[in-house]
């Protein structure tokens, strides 16, 4: 029996199966598996790592998107690294191939799905173009965790979710309700959730549609490509041929002939009764850059807009978000006061709100240290790096209390003495001594015109019940950090 020390080989193999286990680990399965499920290690050659791929695309992909990943987590097995290369392997390649996974485990090797391109049975991201004559134009990537499920909705976005719903279950319908859709918003929003979605619930209900989804960059290259190849008409009769058309990121297609032969091929497919989905940035009146007469059709559908997120929207995917990452860990956990806090700070879109739960559960695998307010303070000052700090007025501070404990701002103000009242009341007291520069009769006179000395009483019961009860400490501070901030 051969020495399992003296093979390199299978100790090469080895500490690929850890780099792959430290890949799935930080970036979770379903991307573990859409991207790198097929990735395998050919050999070490100095300080080379040679990996190989089954389509152009994934290699493509990989190369700029995950390259220095890869890298950092080679060079934890492989010190001498210094850099990674790809190759597409043949279709032969993978049986019986040394260093081959399926070989090694004495699998068979999956076959793609008859009328599948390679990149399509690869990560099952994209329905098939037409035929096997339409291999190599491939449409990008869909994400597995962009489903209509996982969509959070909110008043902001309720009126785009249900017209994407819409045109998924409709695509089969004559005539088609909404074409084009149009959705409008900000980054962040949620656009391409919702395109992914929609493609996801096509290929669900109608498997058999010939269905492309497309970032605008990607079709500008592939339509360049096409040209370089002398390949314009196919690629042209290609795109006029499908059933669903999905454009994400409208705003970035450029140049007169692109977009000259966009139109034409808009025009085919709307009249054809094929369904056309849109998203961009803003309105198709003020994509400037684009022909008149694509903007004009774009606005003749409907055009829904995603709205920016409210509080509501903000706490509903933290929470959900945060949910889903304790059903994977049980010991991590989120106080709810945490989440307030992210939820009010964290404005901009999902992706900053998806980034702060990812940054918390890093801090407690790496520290196993329980999440608390001053940890999340920590982890997202750099996203809130661009907000100005504000001036706290009493003012700031009576609505603010009201409305986090949920009384009337009158009620705070009056002579009633219900401990449902006084403690909020006491807390507003304490916190207008705290951030700003008012005396105590002037706080007293804010607070309903009471004494000075009610306003000190209330200021060291609040203090000596912040050392005897740290939930109460919790809640203050997180009272002074959203009138700071």
């Amino acid at each position: 029996m051969e020495n399992k020390a003296t093979d390199p080989q299978q100790g090469f193999q080895e500490r690929w199966q850890r780099i792959r286990k430290k890949l799935r680990a930080e970036l979770g399965d379903d991307v573990y598996t859409s991207w790198f499920g097929r990735v395998e290690l050919e050999s070490i050659n100095g300080a080379t790592v040679h990996l190989s791929v089954p389509t152009r695309f994934l290699k493509n992909w990989l190369q700029s998107h995950y390259y220095d990943r890869l890298l950092i987590c080679s060079q934890g097995e492989f010190p001498d690294t210094s850099r990674i290369e790809f190759r597409v392997r043949r279709p032969h390649d993978q049986a019986g191939r040394p260093g081959s996974q399926a070989a090694a485990n004495g699998d068979a090797v999956e076959k793609p799905e008859p009328g599948l391109t390679p990149i399509q049975a690869a990560s099952g991201a994209v329905a098939q173009l037409a035929s096997s004559s339409a291999e190599g134009f491939e449409g990008s990537p869909l994400d597995p965790r962009f489903m209509f499920d996982s969509f959070v909705v909110g008043t902001s976005n309720r009126l785009v979710h249900a017209a994407a719903q819409e045109v998924a279950e409709s695509v089969t319908v004559q005539p088609l309700r909404y074409n084009p859709l149009y959705v409008q918003g900000s980054v962040g929003l949620g656009k391409t959730h919702l395109l992914h979605a929609i493609s996801w619930e096509v290929r669900r209900r109608r498997p058999a549609a010939r269905l492309l989804y497309l970032t605008a960059e990607r079709f500008m290259s592939s339509f360049v490509q096409a040209l370089r190849a002398r390949e314009a008409v196919n690629f042209k009769e290609q795109l006029r041929g499908i059933d669903i058309l999905l454009i994400d990121d409208m705003e970035f297609l450029q140049g007169a002939t692109i977009q000259q032969e966009f139109c034409h091929a808009l025009n085919s497919l709307i009249d054809g009764g094929r369904q056309v989905v849109v998203a961009a940035d803003r309105a198709p009146a003020q994509l400037e850059k684009l022909d008149a007469r694509m903007r004009s059709r774009l606005a003749g559908g409907l055009v829904a807009e995603i709205g920016p997120m409210d509080y509501d929207l903000r706490h509903k995917i933290l929470a959900r978000r945060s949910g889903e990452e304790a059903d994977r860990d049980p010991g991590f956990l989120i106080p709810k006061s945490v989440v307030d806090f992210l939820a009010s700070r964290l404005t901009e879109g999902g992706r900053e709100l998806e980034g702060s739960i990812i940054r918390l559960r890093a801090a407690y695998q790496l520290t196993e240290q329980p999440i608390t307010m001053e940890t999340a303070e920590h982890i997202i000052r750099d996203l809130m790096r661009g907000s100005e700090p504000k001036r706290v007025k009493i003012d700031d501070i009576l609505r603010t209390v009201s409305k986090h404990f949920g009384v009337n701002r009158s009620d705070l103000l009056s002579s009633r003495r219900n401990r449902s009242i006084v403690r909020p009341r006491q807390i507003g007291m304490y916190l207008s001594k705290q951030l700003t520069s008012r005396s105590l009769p002037e706080i007293g006179r804010r607070f309903g015109n009471r004494d000075h000395t009610t306003v000190l009483h209330a200021i060291r019961k609040i203090d000596q019940l912040m050392k005897e009860d740290p939930s109460l400490q919790e809640e203050v501070d997180l009272l002074v950090r959203l009138l700071k901030d």
